[in-house]
């Protein structure tokens, strides 16, 4: 292939890429470029993970032990909370949110950047804790393979302040009911 017929190529395959978001997108602005750099970034860094694991004679275990599982799957909804809703850890998300106000409990709203689709794509994962459990679980996964004691202390960190919130909600919900009991209604 000449180098002219290469670029008329790649032209045409990026036009026809173009032609295919703008379809998709409709009415509502979507960052397709942004979510496919994003989609790169999270399949290098698991291919990266699995050919440094062959490299290195590492090896992937036949299945999981409970409780990693459910220390993984817990851990995971905690440190996703926290990178996605802490106020504390707002200046992770700054470059890609403005702060909107308040959340949940202990929690803040910020909404994405549009500077850039990739800005934008950012801020969407780095703002909703389902997006961001992905990412968490692969790191807790890719740390069960390499460093399995470590990451069984990390995810159980916050395994336990997910059952710290719980029986924090818990009292609250109790002392507002011993405030205020619920009306008992009399039937007729």
């Amino acid at each position: 292939m000449t180098e002219l017929a290469t670029e008329k190529n790649v032209t045409g395959l990026r036009d026809r890429a173009r032609q295919e978001a703008e379809e998709y997108r409709g009415d509502d602005p979507r960052p397709l470029g942004g979510y496919f750099a994003v989609l790169v970034i999270y399949c290098t860094l698991v291919g990266a993970t699995t050919l440094v694991a062959v490299l290195t004679g590492r090896r992937l275990p036949v299945r999981w032990h409970v409780q990693d599982l459910i220390t993984v799957t817990l851990g995971t909804h905690k440190l996703s909370r926290t990178l996605t809703k802490d106020a504390v850890t707002s200046p992770l998300r700054a470059p890609f949110t403005r702060y909107a106000g308040t959340g949940g409990p202990a929690e803040v709203h910020e909404e994405t950047r549009n500077e850039s689709q990739f800005r934008h794509s950012m801020g969407e994962l780095l703002t909703c804790p389902f997006c961001l459990d992905m990412w968490v679980a692969t790191v807790f996964v890719i740390g069960l393979v390499f460093a399995p004691r470590f990451t069984r202390l990390v995810a159980g960190t916050f395994t336990a302040l997910t059952g710290a919130d719980f029986l924090q909600l818990g009292y609250a919900i109790a002392q507002q009911w011993a405030q205020n009991p619920p009306q008992k209604h009399r039937g007729r």
